[in-house]
């Protein structure tokens, strides 16, 4: 399939396979995708992983918080029964394995830093910034994105050669000064409160603008009119399938 640049497939190609797995990830890379969207915590022991909730409760045959939970006892769980039993023999992926897999692949890799109540930012940051660097992935493959101004400051210090966005779920009225502290490359929002001006404001500043959850390509058909670069979609083949004009693929 033709690569597919202006889509982000969230959590992997997490409609048809459970999210933040390794096989969400190829199945993603297989569609085409070139970029899958993860979210990266600490185990109890400090390697960073990928998984989204706080606990593995959700998505694992497991129970308890992440960080209370070591690599080893966070690797055994089953990932993937919970959404289908051919996927029995997922795991819990490292961020480790994840960017070898994207390195191997030449894609992009969008790494939610997930930050929790109690969480340690600074060391979230160092540990990813320590993998990161350890995989010699390009720089040009990665964003990091969060939530957590303070994790973007943060990771910037360590790695300031990839670039940085800032998630909103309604972005706030005056960006201006958190985007330049952080020194910004996108702006990452929830597409259900995003408007036309907020849209025009951002591109005319020269950020990215990326929206997520978009899983119906009749939602944000006027979101790529407003300037949107990038649609964060956990059923990316539902704009392969859409009938609507597609927009250019210049993001």
């Amino acid at each position: 399939m033709d690569e597919i640049m202006n889509l982000t497939a969230h959590r992997g190609l997490s409609s048809l396979a459970p999210e933040n797995t390794l096989g969400a990830f190829q199945m993603a890379i297989d569609f085409g995708c070139q970029w899958i969207e993860i979210d990266v915590q600490l185990s109890q022991d400090f390697v960073p992983v990928v998984i989204h909730d706080q606990t593995v409760d959700r998505c694992t045959n497991g129970k308890g918080k992440v960080a209370d939970l070591t690599w080893h006892e966070l690797r055994i769980l089953d990932a993937g029964s919970w959404f289908d039993e051919d996927f029995h023999r997922e795991h819990i992926p490292s961020l480790a394995e994840t960017l070898t897999l994207v390195k191997n692949a030449g894609i992009h890799l969008n790494i939610e830093l997930k930050i929790y109540p109690e969480d340690d930012v600074e060391l979230l940051c160092e540990r990813v910034a320590q993998i990161v660097t350890e995989s010699e992935i390009s720089s040009e493959q990665l964003l990091f994105s969060s939530f957590s101004t303070e994790a973007l400051i943060s990771i910037a210090q360590h790695l300031p050669e990839v670039k940085r966005g800032h998630l909103w779920q309604e972005i706030p009225e005056a960006p201006e000064t958190t985007l330049q502290q952080i020194d910004a490359y996108s702006v990452h929002c929830d597409y259900r409160y995003l408007t036309e001006q907020q849209a025009k404001h951002i591109k005319s500043m020269g950020y990215q603008l990326f929206c997520y959850t978009a899983n119906v390509p009749q939602q944000v058909e006027a979101h790529w009119q407003w300037g949107v670069d990038m649609m964060i979609t956990d059923m990316p083949q539902r704009y392969c399938d859409a009938t609507t004009p597609e927009p250019a693929l210049n993001a």
